[in-house]
């Protein structure tokens, strides 16, 4: 076996931001992380949301938009009420150079 290739093996201090620490083996001497199985909800059995980036606040306002009865709705009928749309925004549209025109003179008188 070749010597001094293997890093060498540490004692590490593994410190979470709610104050916990205790001793694992690692090539680093200090590691912090940000959940422990102290503070993290699967081991305390409490209610609520670890979120360190806000995915969980980005989740819940993407949800409070989101259009209402829509998520019940199967995907052929969602296409078919999008299609419906579509076809009623294309009906709106003058469909020659006449109808254009009328429809300004209508607006402007």
């Amino acid at each position: 076996m070749k010597a001094a290739i293997h890093p060498k093996y540490y004692d590490a201090v593994v410190t979470c931001a709610c104050g916990n620490t205790f001793t694992v083996g690692s090539t680093k001497q200090k590691i912090d992380v940000e959940i422990c199985s102290k503070c993290h909800p699967f081991f305390t059995g409490e209610m609520r949301f670890v979120d360190t980036m806000g995915r969980v606040e980005k989740f819940q306002q993407k949800m409070a938009t989101a259009p209402k009865g829509t998520a019940s709705l199967s995907k052929k009928k969602r296409q078919a009420i999008k299609r419906k749309q579509e076809e009623d925004i294309e009906a709106a549209k003058p469909k020659n150079l006449k109808e254009m025109f009328d429809r300004v003179r209508s607006k402007v008188s």
